[in-house]
């Protein structure tokens, strides 16, 4: 690793790794709940239902809606980051009825939007990685990614100049919002205001070759867990920026060849996608579940299927924990 060492968990042998669902379609991002029902963004344009007795079904099919990130939120409907290049937040009901619920800021439309997250405020946090359209997204040079917050009083952008923000989260506390900066392979922090003014950014560690942080967590004990896209790693970042892989299943010349191209700003879509591993198909994010938290579910865009480990650590309760 390219920073202190962050000790106190192992790292995981891929034995450790089983497999919960089937027949997914690209599902990136994942949520749990107390009742142990997880909901997991579906490709056909809605979320998928996999119940605690293991059988499924698709809420909502719309067609132009690519779900990325996804917030439950309290009447059981789902706001979800619109992939397509129109982009924008939609609103998908437990009926399957969708419809655009964010579409503008400001009088400005929002582009493709990677990443939506509800706080315990629930306040709708909004991620849009980039305002470029096309597949050479993935440079060294670009950092046009914005943060924007949705509240009663309206929706606001409230950080710029991310460099490929992707998913977002907050500290226990509720003091710090912690944001990956996916291509500038960063994780950032923010001061969050009590009127979700962002302010005091702060990179709290730099990772190395190999390493796209996509997906994230946080446990109970403040660490934050990033996930890697490409690399298919899982690491524990401690509040102070310590690192400790806790899981990966990478090929290192492929790694080779993708730092090559990330370094001469010729990174692409399918390169990225392009996944060489023995287990894990291209991992973007990680859900806590099970009755004590300690099931760490994860999604991915290559596999039909999320990859599922017990942690020795419990995840944070996320806002939508009891609902």
């Amino acid at each position: 690793m390219d920073s202190k060492t962050n000790t106190g968990v192992v790292q995981l042998p891929l034995s450790a790794v089983r497999e919960a669902g089937v027949n997914l379609n690209r599902p990136e991002c994942v949520l749990s709940t107390a009742a142990g029902d997880l909901y997991v963004s579906d490709k056909a344009g809605g979320i998928r239902h996999i119940q605690p007795g293991g059988s499924a079904r698709l809420i909502g099919a719309q067609a132009g809606l690519i779900p990325n990130g996804f917030a439950l939120l309290r009447d059981g409907s789902f706001a979800i980051a619109n992939l397509a290049d129109d982009g924008g937040v939609w609103r998908v009901q437990r009926d399957g009825a969708a419809a655009p619920h964010l579409m503008e800021i400001d009088g400005v439309g929002l582009p493709s939007v990677n990443f939506v997250w509800l706080d315990g405020q629930e306040r709708l946090w909004i991620c849009v990685s980039t305002v470029r359209k096309g597949d050479h997204q993935f440079r060294r040079d670009i950092a046009d990614g914005f943060i924007a917050v949705h509240d009663r009083h309206g929706t606001r952008v409230v950080a710029q100049d991310v460099h490929w923000t992707n998913e977002c989260r907050m500290d226990p506390t509720g003091t710090y919002l912690y944001v990956n900066e996916t291509f500038g392979r960063r994780l950032l922090r923010f001061r969050v205001a009590a009127n979700g003014d962002l302010s005091e950014r702060t990179v709290i560690t730099e990772f190395g070759k190999g390493t796209y942080p996509d997906g994230m967590a946080v446990d109970e004990a403040g660490h934050i867990w990033v996930i890697s896209v490409v690399s298919n790693r899982v690491i524990r970042v401690s509040p102070q920026g310590g690192q400790q892989i806790v899981l990966e299943d990478s090929d290192a010349a492929h790694i080779d060849r993708l730092e090559a191209e990330y370094l001469a700003n010729r990174l692409s879509r399918p390169m990225v996608y392009d996944n060489h591993s023995k287990k894990l198909q291209n991992i973007t994010s990680i859900a806590f579940g099970g009755p004590d938290r300690k099931t760490a579910f994860m999604g991915c865009i290559n596999g039909s299927s999320l990859a599922v480990f017990d942690s020795p650590v419990a995840g944070l309760k996320p806002v939508h924990w009891n609902w």
